[in-house]
């Protein structure tokens, strides 16, 4: 999620369960498109509903043990703009923070590798999309 704000683009963040820097991500319920789940779990864990979905910005997948089981998971993101709406960190989603910052420095906020690497695409996409 971004938003112009001060004249430059800036990147919603939130703190995961983990106590990590990230973006918002989840899974699939029901029927749903990537692309609707994706905007779900943005309002589910910032209470901010994007006013614009633009286009697919990466696939990222990982592993990680749960238990006795190893579990890969896939997390498809997209560009997506909100001008307006205050970002709340939804504890019931395990966010205890949400801050916006430059893409720039939102990127080196971020703890996962990978997730930093869409926050970065997403800086060249805002101008692809004619944002």
């Amino acid at each position: 999620m971004v938003r112009p704000l001060a004249g430059r683009w800036h990147a919603l963040l939130i703190r995961d369960p983990y106590g990590k820097w990230s973006l918002p991500k989840g899974h699939m319920e029901g029927g749903e498109s990537l692309r609707e789940a994706a905007v779900r779990e943005v309002e589910e864990e910032t209470g901010i509903r994007p006013e614009v979905v633009g286009p697919r910005i990466d696939t990222v997948d990982w592993t990680f043990r749960d238990g006795d089981q190893t579990v890969h998971k896939y997390c498809t993101f997209f560009l997506m703009r909100s001008r307006a709406g205050e970002a709340v960190p939804r504890s019931e989603e395990g966010i205890t923070a949400c801050v916006w910052l430059p893409v720039r420095d939102a990127a080196s906020r971020v703890a996962y590798a990978d997730t930093r690497e869409v926050v970065l695409r997403a800086d060249e996409k805002i101008a692809e999309a004619g944002w």
